[in-house]
């Protein structure tokens, strides 16, 4: 049997390999490939280095902002910020934990980078609504119920917390359900549902158990609030017992559907 004729393997090969348009235009793809991942490669080794290597993107400063009580050089060395490091490498999750862990009056931080060569930190301080006296000091309680710094002067317009929590009687059951930290919780939650005109008078707030809270106000008149519960319904009712008997000197919201005052 003859084999295929010259013509025959000619047409064969031409079909195989394609018209000359069509490998122009494979040659072509191919060459742009090649191109674009060279671009790519040299892009990535372009940006590592200008990310890691260079100069031009390194931590030079570190900025400070929200401080009342503390201050920026405090927060910065608190903040150890690597300055010099590449600022993409720098570890924003671990400054924030030294600045939690160090410096407790920070109640939250936001760790920033602000390209090319700096780092924000905005700080957020606890505010304090209640005092504890501590032999000669006094240490700041926040409306968490968080004791976060010790002071040697009182703030203005911060109540005392007395904890006159007996061991004792009566408040035994108390004091052991709830524990100390509880019963400040509890008083932090009472002196904030205080209205506004009786807080700014309020001078100590006591709490001899969990459902015996009582302030003092500056002028001498007293408040039995009772529990930290229903705190709205007792601010409305001690503000309309006040007004209806401005001469009292004690007033007993503790269940406030049943108010009371006394003395003049």
């Amino acid at each position: 049997m003859a084999g295929p004729t010259t013509t025959e393997r000619g047409a064969r090969q031409q079909e195989s390999s394609g018209p000359p348009l069509v490998r122009r235009l494979r040659r072509f793809r191919l060459r742009t490939i090649i191109i674009l991942a060279i671009v790519l490669i040299l892009l990535g080794a372009g940006a590592g280095w200008l990310l890691f290597g260079s100069q031009w993107t390194r931590v030079e400063r570190v900025t400070v902002s929200g401080t009342r009580v503390l201050t920026p050089a405090q927060v910065r060395e608190a903040a150890d910020a690597p300055v010099g490091a590449p600022l993409i490498s720098v570890d924003t999750d671990g400054i924030e934990a030294r600045l939690r862990q160090k410096l407790p009056r920070i109640d939250a931080v936001q760790v920033v980078r602000s390209w090319p060569h700096g780092i924000g930190l905005k700080v957020t301080e606890r505010t304090p609504v209640l005092l504890v006296k501590k032999g000669t000091k006094f240490v700041e309680v926040d409306d968490e119920g968080v004791r976060f710094a010790t002071v040697s002067e009182a703030p203005k317009g911060v109540p005392l917390l007395e904890l006159t929590v007996s061991r004792t009687g009566s408040a035994v059951p108390s004091h052991r359900r709830f524990g100390e930290s509880r019963l400040v919780r509890e008083a932090v939650r009472a002196a904030g549902a205080v209205p506004a005109a009786v807080a700014h008078q309020t001078r100590v707030v006591k709490v001899r158990s969990y459902d015996d809270i009582s302030l003092e106000l500056s002028d001498g008149r007293t408040v039995a609030w009772g529990s930290s519960e229903k705190g709205r319904a007792k601010a409305r009712t001690l503000t309309a017992l006040m007004k209806a008997a401005p001469g009292a000197r004690h007033f007993d919201v503790s269940v406030p559907t049943a108010p009371a005052s006394s003395g003049s």
